[in-house]
């Protein structure tokens, strides 16, 4: 049960990342941190999100381009790559 009310909040997560930060090119990017990430990690870098005070000024490439940087860095500080690597043939 913990389980399903966990992935139930990392998909509202990912939904509103999808909704109000992607740019046309971190729609991968987010899945991937979603699926990595904690549930905890994924909220602080919600809560890092709107803090933020000049968010509503900033253009959706920018806003994307920030929260994917805090995505990445909470990846980095855990080891985690969240590119993918296509196969090469």
């Amino acid at each position: 049960d913990a389980y399903n009310v966990e992935q139930a909040e990392k998909a509202k997560i990912l939904e509103i990342f999808l909704s109000n930060y992607n740019d046309g090119r971190k729609k991968t990017l987010f899945c991937a941190a979603v699926n990595l990430l904690e549930l905890q990690e994924l909220q602080m870098v919600l809560r890092e999100v709107n803090r933020k005070p000049d968010m509503e000024t900033m253009t959706l490439k920018e806003k994307s381009a920030f929260v994917a940087e805090l995505l990445q860095d909470v990846a980095t500080t855990k080891n985690i790559n969240l590119k993918l690597r296509k196969k090469k043939g």
